[in-house]
């Protein structure tokens, strides 16, 4: 039994103007050096051109629809087992594939080059919210590769 103690989560405040804690910590993976304001700004902009292009009347809805089909439910972890490294495929906590979803969104958001940031975290979005582009390979590579190594998945604990 282990003498430490586990870390509590903290409850994050919900956004301002949506009142939902997604969001709220959507924009705290966006923020970057403490601009809290700056990535609220972005997020918002964001949301409100992603709603038109899928024409949704409630963009909290098309948000949390476009989060869900970005995120993992398989991923590969290293098992070292008699001097082989074995990738074995393991369920992610529900915790972890938000927090995976989110990370890729906004990787991908960053790397499209020559678009302001909200524009490119709103095409993303759109793209995640029909089940295409870049934030979605990346979901079906991780469950590919979590398939490929099923035979090990007696390794897992």
């Amino acid at each position: 039994m282990s003498r430490r103690r586990r870390a509590e989560k903290r409850e994050i405040e919900p956004d301002p103007i949506y009142g939902s804690r997604l969001i709220a910590k959507f924009i705290n993976k966006i923020m970057l050096s403490g601009k809290k304001s700056v990535s609220r700004r972005i997020v918002y902009d964001a949301l409100e051109k992603f709603a038109s292009r899928v024409k949704s009347e409630n963009p909290i809805e098309a948000f949390e629809r476009a989060i869900e089909n970005a995120q993992p439910s398989l991923e590969v972890k290293s098992r070292r087992i008699g001097g082989a490294t074995y990738q074995v495929p393991v369920e992610i906590s529900p915790s972890r594939r938000l927090s995976m979803a989110m990370r890729w969104i906004i990787n991908y958001s960053r790397a499209k080059p020559g678009r302001a940031m909200d524009e490119a975290l709103a095409s993303e979005l759109s793209d995640c919210f029909n089940n295409q582009g870049t934030t979605i390979k990346k979901k079906e590579d991780t469950h590919k590769m979590a398939e490929a190594n099923r035979a090990f998945a007696h390794y897992k604990w």
